[in-house]
């Protein structure tokens, strides 16, 4: 496990600051940046308050391979906490949160998660993955906001937060230094406000101090905003044809809160002013109040259940060469429309057989606009984040604006605009897919629609919901399919006309009747069907039709005698109205006959009724056909058969003949007591075999739950003591952190200090590092890190440098040269391989001394020394320059010319030695070694002496030290003249 970076403990250290304040609630701003969004976010940032109560979620299209450095940049411009994101992070207000490279990001509960793309390169779409679970999170607190960008990534994420009643605000495409994200989400009419990257905050601040402050499932109305409402309702009627009043209130109420926040009006009063005033806020509110939740493929799991099973059983039940007919109502742009047609394809393909069918979809929807959009079939390039790219290289063909539906899929679909509550239906469907409609309507509205879909359905037909909405208390006309995907297919039943209204009124029928003035259409008369119910009515028993819990679905014949409606809230329970007498038996035959799936019967119960005890028997048949009636359950009340009349001998006595009917009955009601007391006892008994299964279980369950508490409690210790080992590793990683850091500030003034000019390049010859010295030599600056040093201008007169470089680092042995600047200047250039502390060759240092000085005086060195020799090679006398030691260093010509000896016998050579020993003379040497140092110096020494070569000669010498001001070798300057013909001085030899 890794250790917390700093940012890291600080960010929970406010966490549980802003816990412990008891805040919750704060708004968090999604922003979606792409090509150019730095420069969009650092003036956005920078004109946020730092105490605006708001966080920010930035969302970034990242290089996955880049280490990120958004949040040092973003530093620059803003006093809020910037930081990466790190899984799980929570999220507070006044902090800016950046998603790392090579992940998605989402949030739940307010806190941010992050997981690996499901995308390759190049196809992710993360803003709107964010956006989507903002959307999801935040409900309509969600913001949104898309800045600079190229391509659509935001748009589908910011049409998941106006579906939530969510607000979006987009970077004005002008001012963005590429609009391709601004200006989609702007044609697809999702923009709420539209501004400067600059001016955004300003107006998130303001509508959010005009938004309302809580939020909850139900708003609360006023009764004077429901009067301001009823006339918004008219308004819209007037202006669009369309009546919103049968919509949600609470859901029409948001969406005119948001509306009235981003006009900053308080009053919905006011706002109905302003309706009036301006109509084109008019078409606003209502494409507002008509955001299509829609998309590709929602619910996958339950699209792929439609290819795999519904499709598939239709197809079982239909003719070869037969047309398969589907109705999409509220379909919006045509998402839904589209993937109900390609799922039919697929499941066409998988079943692979010869059968010859067609498709025809009507698609319907009351927003003209989008119906409009729908029929083009060309949808942004980011539908691929809900389309696979299988289908989209089948059914789509990609141009420049995105992706065109092929004509196959297209030509299935007709689109047409329709109000499903006053419009006519289509009818005789396979198919009938209606989602996330019914939930923005009224239940008594809800209630209406159901039975108008069973209407348009075949029997055997289809029913498609939206993940929150259910067919309600319509059990009787539809079975489940699948409860969880929403799916319910028609049953064979019928429905009453007066069930079916058209078109749907959700209003109160008024008391008074007008009728009289509508014409009587006057019917066929159907003489067999009149026949037969006139004999049903007076010739069948009394009959009731219930559902498998007992509520009554159809009543036969006079059951009155029977069943009343009990007093209170009417219930049309069975249970509840049966009479006396008949209750307890009833219920036992019912749960029987429902258990075992059979016919059971009982005879001769005594029903109490208003005019005496009335006998009767009674069936209930659990009904297995017809398909349509398959679980329910006839309930039959024949008249009771006479009880068999038993010959009895005579007996004399009137007290006997009237105790034996009374016996006889004692003996039926003993013998029903007896029927129930075993019944119940087999229900008793297993209820106990259940009871007894059940308690095994949780004996089961105990014992597993108490070895997974001892499981966790050992757990628990071992993360503790973990934990502490963390905290020690955390703590030593700490303070290696600080050493690092000082040993890393000791080497910068070190190599500082030294004034030693220091580049440290890499294999590339890029440059990694330099001192302050070194850009006096080349024209460094801190940016040029990372660029080759051969790009950067110096005035080192070096042009084999990169030639030098390369060969130490071929060879690892370094290189050291003196070279020149332009500037008249001298550097002793050293070139060495960098070693890291695994001793591996990670690079070059290349350091510069100065040799200025040195070289000036090397110079002067060389000019004295050569101004010597030629003073030396002028003289016509012989000289000789002699070391401590008394070695010739030097001799010029006439030294050679008289005493006949060659350079190569004479320099280096002791004097001593030199011409077979000539000047061996021991009163020579004594002076030269004791006298001379003592002295410093002499003037004319005569020494006699003869010579090898040119017999005895008179010489005169006389001697110099030689001193430096530095400290090399003291030298003796020698001068010898021949004075053997002059008498005067050959006479006074010492």
């Amino acid at each position: 496990m890794a250790d917390k970076s700093k940012s890291e403990e600080t960010q929970e250290v406010t966490e549980n600051n802003y816990q412990n304040s008891g805040s919750r609630h704060f708004p968090i701003v999604g922003i979606g940046a792409s090509a150019g969004g730095l420069e969009a976010l650092e003036q956005f940032l920078a004109n946020v308050p730092p105490d605006s109560g708001m966080a920010f979620v930035i969302v970034q299209h990242l290089d996955p391979t880049h280490k990120g450095v958004m949040p040092e940049l973003l530093r620059r411009v803003t006093t809020m906490k910037v930081l990466q994101v790190a899984d799980n992070m929570k999220v507070l207000p006044d902090h800016v949160y950046i998603i790392p490279p090579n992940r998605d990001m989402s949030l739940l509960h307010g806190t941010l998660f992050l997981m690996e793309p499901a995308e390759p390169r190049g196809l992710r779409l993360p803003i709107d993955y964010f956006f989507r679970s903002l959307a999801e999170d935040q409900q309509d607190r969600s913001i949104g906001v898309i800045l600079s960008g190229m391509g659509t990534d935001g748009t589908i994420g910011l049409r998941a937060i106006k579906e939530k009643a969510g607000i979006a605000f987009v970077q004005e495409p002008v001012s963005a230094k590429f609009d391709g994200m601004p200006r989609s989400a702007i044609n697809a009419g999702l923009a709420d406000i539209v501004a400067a990257a600059e001016e955004l905050p300003e107006k998130i601040i303001t509508y959010l101090h005009h938004a309302p402050k809580v939020h909850m499932q139900k708003p609360i109305i006023e009764v004077k905003s429901i009067s301001s409402l009823a006339k918004i309702f008219v308004l819209l009627r007037e202006h669009t044809g369309h009546d919103f009043s049968f919509y949600k209130k609470s859901s029409v109420y948001r969406r005119i809160e948001r509306r009235m926040a981003i006009h900053r009006i308080d009053s919905i009063n006011t706002y109905m002013r302003y309706l009036r005033e301006n109509p084109a806020e008019l078409d606003l509110l209502f494409h507002e109040l008509l955001i299509g939740v829609t998309g590709f493929f929602r619910d996958p799991l339950a699209w792929e259940y439609i290819i795999d099973h519904v499709i598939p059983m239709l197809i079982k039940e239909k003719p070869t060469e037969s047309t398969f007919r589907a109705w999409v109502a509220g379909c919006s742009t045509g998402e839904e429309a589209y993937s109900l047609a390609i799922a039919f394809r697929e499941a066409m393909d998988k079943l692979n057989h010869n059968r010859n069918y067609t498709l025809q979809i009507f698609a319907t929807d009351l927003d003209r606009d989008a119906i409009e959009k729908a029929r083009q079939g060309l949808f942004l390039s980011n539908i691929s984040g809900d389309v696979s790219s299988e289908r989209l290289n089948r059914f789509f063909s990609r141009e420049k604006g995105g992706y065109r539906i092929k004509k196959e899929i297209r030509e299935t679909i007709i689109f047409a605009s329709q109000n499903l509550i006053m419009d006519p239906p289509f009818t005789n469907l396979d198919i009938l897919s209606c989602r996330n409609l019914l939930i923005y309507l009224e239940p008594e509205l809800q209630k209406k629609i159901i039975p108008l879909f069973f209407y348009s359905l075949k029997p055997g037909g289809i029913l498609f919901l939206g993940s929150s909405e259910t067919i309600g208390g319509h059990s009787a006309i539809f079975s489940t399919i699948d409860n969880k995907f929403r799916l319910y297919k028609r049953k064979e039943t019928y429905l009453l006309p007066e069930m079916i209204e058209f078109p749907i009124n959700i209003f109160p029928r008024p008391l008074y009747s007008v009728e009289q003035n509508v014409p009587v259409i006057k019917k066929e008369v159907n003489l067999q069907a009149l026949a037969e119910e006139l004999i049903l009515r007076q010739y069948s028993p009394p009959a009731v039709l219930t559902t498998d819990k007992g509520d009554i679905l159809y009543l036969n014949g006079s059951t009155g005698k029977f069943i009343e409606p009990p007093a209170g809230k009417a219930n049309w329970n069975i249970f509840v109205m049966a009479r006396e007498g008949l209750r307890y038996e009833l219920t036992r035959l019912f749960q029987k006959a429902v258990r075992e799936k059979d016919t059971m019967t009982a005879g001769n119960l005594q029903v109490k009724t208003d005019a005496g005890v009335h006998p009767t028997d009674c069936t209930v048949q659990y009904i297995k056909e017809p398909k349509a009636l398959e679980g329910m359950l006839l309930i039959v009340f024949p008249e009771a058969k006479a009880p068999p009349e038993i010959d009895m001998p005579v007996i004399s006595g009137s007290e006997y003949g009237s105790d034996t009917g009374r016996i006889a009955e004692l003996e039926r009601e003993l013998q029903r007591n007896y029927e129930e007391l075993q019944t119940t006892r087999e229900e008793m008994q297993t209820s106990q075999e259940e009871l007894k299964s059940a308690n095994e279980e949780m004996q089961s369950t105990n014992e597993e739950l108490q070895s997974t508490n001892e499981e966790l409690t050992t757990s628990r210790e071992e993360m503790q003591s973990m934990n502490e080992e963390l905290q020690t590793v955390n703590a030593e990683l700490q303070g290696r952190v600080e050493e690092f850091s000082r040993t890393n500030n000791d080497m910068k003034n070190l190599l500082n200090s030294t004034e030693i000019a220091t580049v440290f390049v890499d294999e590339n010859m890029s440059i990694r590092r330099f001192t302050i010295p070194a850009t006096r030599i080349i024209n460094l600056i801190p940016g040029d890190e990372g660029r080759p040093v051969t790009d950067i201008a110096s005035d080192l007169i070096y042009p084999d440098l990169v030639t030098d470089a390369t060969e130490v680092l071929e060879t690892l042995v370094f290189s050291e040269k003196e070279i020149q600047t332009r500037n008249n200047k001298w550097f002793r250039v050293r070139i060495m391989p960098y070693r890291t502390l695994e001793n591996i060759i990670d690079g070059l240092v290349i350091t510069f001394i100065d040799i200025t000085s040195v070289k000036n005086k090397e110079i002067e060195l060389i000019a004295a020394r050569k101004l010597a020799e030629g003073i030396i090679a002028t003289i016509r006398e012989p000289l000789l320059v002699l070391d401590s030691s008394m070695k010739i260093v030097r001799a010029n010509r006439f030294f050679y010319q008289m005493f006949h000896v060659s350079n190569e016998e004479t320099e280096g050579k002791s004097l001593y030695s030199v011409g077979k020993g000539q000047w061996n003379i021991p009163e020579l040497r004594r002076f030269l070694e004791k006298v001379l140092p003592e002295k410093r110096s002499f003037d004319d020494y005569i020494v006699r002496n003869t010579f090898p070569e040119i017999g005895e000669r008179v010489m005169k010498l006389n001697a110099r030290q030689i001193f430096s001001e530095d400290l090399s070798p003291e030298l003796i300057l020698l001068a010898i003249e021949d004075v053997t013909n002059n008498r005067d001085e050959a006479g006074n030899e010492s």
